[in-house]
This record gives structure tokens, C-alpha cells and sequence, in this order.
């Protein structure tokens, strides 16, 4: 504890290390929300969840500045549960423990939640802080981010009075997001009556594991492995080469996370698991030839299990992995404009084949409306062919930059004077809520900043120490000199 609360700015560092301690699971935020109701009340400013499950406080201008222009601080309080095959951590009932590594705030065996508890320890910051100087401040604090921006797109309209919205979920310091893309979940389903296994056949479990994972929007472009598209390709060699049949398919866990895990269950004639293990060696052997400059942990492996009675037909079971090997996954256009940042991509992220159902769930994201009906038309196709029912949810629209933003120029400006160096100016493809919330407010001022991350919604997420004091600096300097209305 005192190792991450002696670290500075330590306004920031002790908040952040005390919502380490709450469980805030996407989806369980009831303990985390009564946290930040019983911290506004000590801190002596206003506060209330509104209707969405959102936390909002509001704080007075400081003295002489009520003329400033009102300025809303917004975070997320939830976090992506991810946490390594050997951890016994439960997200609901257990604190994250974080500990110091170099330069690095990192968690054991977890995610962090640095994403995004470090924008909520800051808003927290300017909260309880006394003496800072500001304008009138609001802090949004909203709920369910990382499963579909819920709190977001929940938001009631006229409830909040600022001007600007400082987002504080970017995750790369001396970066000024002034755009991102919009997002869609998309679904496939399929019911189907199982078949019996033969019962001269043995099964064997496949498992797939220790690949990098990460975010589906800020690392979709580095062309790291996805554990559900690899393990497709050894699924369907082994039907054609080994008489191999599907029992059962669970891979990843998360629609914004790339899937670092994939198991099979395939049921197969007894003569055939010498055959099918050498083909489990010469898949491991492509696969870590392949991503020899991406992936340094792959597992691949083969387990006797006992035989299920049940298993997938088999056309019911070719339609299916013909599907799979043919969905998208990655990235399928970059912006035109802007080279370097991906437009519209997908993400094949979780599969759950099992008791007569099965589920694949993707998340496609654009920053064209356009791109994200083709790419959902794309899917479509793809799993109509196979006799799957297709539905959307989640929608959201991408966040169309404004290169001319006031605020974004007080910031360059801030940081120039602050450090020296310029600022860049940066349009994300990672899904933000701004978008969202500008749907609602379309006449505020946005830009998202932040600290350095790495490997958010994976167990390697970890926070750059040394970029928080002066993303700290910057955020009360701003906060100081907001122009007036």
C-alpha cells in the first residue's frame, strides 16, 4: 500500500490505490458507486447517481472564478475482469493488488483498472482538493463503459451545466484525442439438437493459451493472434485429417478484448489421437513461427477428457467452423486522412459452442458510419450462411474531430509552456464516450487525455509512473486558466 501511495502527485496515487480496493467489475458497480458517494460526502461536494447508474458531483467555482466557463471531468468507473489461468482472484469480492515494478504500476495476476482508475482518482483529486483554482467543475463518472458505454448512452439529457468535457480515459500522455470511432455490438446464434457421441469414440481437449490478448480498438492494427481464429485452423484440419468431431468450443471472454484463450472439446476414433496430437505439435510449431515477432508465450496442447454423450451434428458442425474460418477479424480499412489510424475493424471475441447452442459475439467498430453498416453487413452475410440468426445492440457513433476546439488549443499551449515539447493531436480508434455524450450535448467542448497505459483489458495492463505527476500538472494549470463565458 504505501509503495503506491508515497508515489507522485500522491492525490492522484492514494485515490487511485484505494479504488483498487473496491471490486468494480463491469456489470457490479453497486460497491464502487457507494465508494464514490461516501468520498463526495467527506470531500464536502455535491453528489447523486442519476438514472443510468452514473455518479455525478459538482463543485463550486473557486472564489472570483464563477465567471469561468463550466468544465465536466469524465471517467468510467468500470473495469475490464481479466486475470491469469493460475488466479484464484474473484472481481466481485476481491481488491486488486498493486504493486510498483520499475517504472511501472502494475496488479498480480489481474488487470490493473488503470483504465480507467487513474481518470477517476484524478477527478477525485480536483474534488477534494481545497485550494485549487478553478471555474465551476463537474465530474461524471459513468457506469458500464467497458460492455456497451451503457451509463453513457443512459445518460439523461439536462443534467449536466458545463461547457467542456475533459475526458480523462486516453491512454497515452502528450496525446490530445479529438476523435474516435463508433462501435457495434453484432451477435450470432444458432439452436441445434445435439447429437450422440459414438461410443466407441474418445475425446480430447485442445486448449490455446498464453497469447497477448489486448484491446480490440488501441492494439487491433499490431496483428497479434487472435486465440479463436488460430484455433479454427487446427479445428478444421483435424475434422478432415483425424474423423475429428466437436463437442464443445468456449473462447474469450470480453467483446473489446482480443481473445488470448480458446478450448476445444472433439470426440475422435481412439486410433486417431496419435494423428491428432502430431497434429497439435505442427500447428503449435506454425503458429509460433508465424508470430515469432508478436507472441512470445503460446501453449497449445492436447488433453485425454471423458468422451461428452452429446456432440454437434455434423453439418450443424461444418456451418459452423466454415463461418468462423471465414468471419473477419482485424483490421479492414485505415483512415484515408489520416494513415497511420485504423477506420473500421472487427473483432471475433468470444465463442461459446455447447448444450445445443452456440454464440459467437463480435465487436465491430468505425469511424464512418458507412464502413460500420458494411462491416455488420459483412458478418451478416457470413453467418446467414450458415443458418445463423444475426442481431446488433450497442450502437454508438464515432466522434468527428474538431481540429479548431478551444480547449484543445489551451491544452497545447499548457503543455508547451509546462514542458517544453509539442502536443499531438490524435484521432483514436478506440471507442471513447465522448461520442456519445456530445449526441446528447452537442454544443460542449471535448477533448480526452491522459497518462500512459499499456495492455489495457489484459493481465500485462500496466500505468507509467512517471507520466501521471505531469498529466496531473497539466490537468490543474487547465483547470486554472479555463477562459471565462
Amino acid at each position: 500500500m504505501n509503495e503506491i501511495q508515497n508515489l507522485n502527485p500522491q492525490c492522484v496515487w492514494k485515490n487511485f490505490y484505494a479504488l483498487t480496493q473496491v471490486p468494480r467489475p463491469s456489470g457490479h458497480l453497486e460497491k464502487v458507486q457507494q465508494f464514490l458517494l461516501d468520498f463526495a460526502k467527506q470531500a464536502g461536494v455535491d453528489a447523486f447517481k442519476d438514472a443510468a447508474d452514473n455518479i455525478v458531483m459538482r463543485k463550486p467555482a473557486f472564489p472570483g472564478m464563477e465567471n469561468r466557463k463550466g468544465v465536466i471531468l469524465q471517467a468510467h468507473m468500470d473495469m475490464v475482469p481479466q486475470k491469469t489461468p493460475e488466479s484464484k482472484h474473484n472481481f466481485e469480492t476481491d481488491p486488486i493488488q498493486p504493486y510498483v515494478d520499475g517504472e511501472w504500476v502494475k496488479a498480480r495476476g489481474t488487470t490493473l483498472g488503470a483504465d480507467n482508475g487513474l481518470g477517476v482518482a484524478s477527478i477525485m483529486a480536483v474534488m477534494e482538493d481545497k485550494t485549487l483554482k478553478h471555474g465551476p467543475v463537474e465530474a461524471l463518472i459513468t457506469a458500464d463503459e467497458e460492455t456497451g458505454m451503457f451509463g453513457a448512452n443512459a445518460l439523461p439529457t439536462g443534467e449536466l451545466n458545463g461547457d467542456i468535457l475533459l475526458n480523462l480515459d486516453s491512454e497515452t500522455w502528450g496525446k490530445f484525442v479529438i476523435g474516435s470511432a463508433g462501435g457495434i455490438d453484432v451477435t450470432a446464434t444458432l439452436n441445434y439438437k445435439e447429437a450422440d457421441t459414438d461410443p466407441d469414440d474418445v475425446a480430447v481437449r485442445v486448449t490455446l493459451k498464453g497469447l497477448r490478448g489486448g484491446h480490440s480498438g488501441l492494439e487491433i492494427h499490431e496483428g497479434r493472434a487472435n486465440a479463436n481464429k488460430l484455433m479454427v485452423r487446427f479445428v478444421r484440419e483435424a475434422i478432415e485429417e483425424c474423423e475429428a468431431r466437436l463437442a464443445t468450443w468456449h473462447g474469450g471472454n470480453m467483446r473489446n478484448a482480443i481473445p488470448f484463450k480458446a478450448e476445444v472439446v472433439l470426440t475422435l476414433p481412439k486410433e486417431n489421437v496419435a494423428a491428432l496430437r502430431e497434429l497439435v505439435d505442427d500447428w503449435k510449431a506454425d503458429f509460433t513461427d508465424q508470430f515469432k515477432n508478436i507472441e512470445s508465450g503460446i501453449e497449445f496442447y492436447a488433453e485425454d477428457v471423458e468422451a461428452p454423450k452429446t456432440e454437434v451434428p455434423v453439418e450443424i458442425q461444418d456451418n459452423l467452423v466454415s463461418a468462423i474460418y471465414a468471419c473477419h477479424d482485424g483490421v479492414v480499412r485505415m483512415i484515408p486522412s489520416y494513415p497511420d489510424v485504423v477506420e473500421t475493424s472487427s473483432n471475433l471475441a468470444i465463442i461459446d459452442i455447447a448444450d445445443g447452442k452456440a454464440a459467437l459475439k463480435i465487436l465491430a467498430r468505425s469511424s464512418r458510419e458507412d464502413m460500420k453498416d458494411y462491416i455488420v453487413c459483412m458478418l451478416e452475410s457470413c453467418f446467414n450462411m450458415a443458418g445463423m440468426k444475426v442481431e446488433t445492440a450497442g450502437s454508438y457513433g464515432g466522434w468527428d474531430p474538431n481540429p479548431q476546439s478551444e480547449i484543445l488549443h489551451l491544452l497545447l499551449r499548457e503543455f508547451k509552456e509546462l514542458f517544453g515539447g509539442e502536443g499531438i493531436i490524435q484521432v483514436d480508434h478506440a471507442g471513447l464516450e465522448c461520442s456519445v455524450i456530445l449526441g446528447k450535448y452537442p454544443h460542449l467542448d471535448v477533448v480526452s487525455l491522459g497518462p500512459t497505459m499499456k495492455s489495457p483489458h489484459t493481465t500485462s495492463e500496466r500505468a507509467l509512473i512517471a507520466t501521471v505527476e505531469p498529466f496531473w500538472q497539466l490537468l490543474k494549470k487547465t483547470l486554472e486558466d479555463i477562459p471565462e463565458k
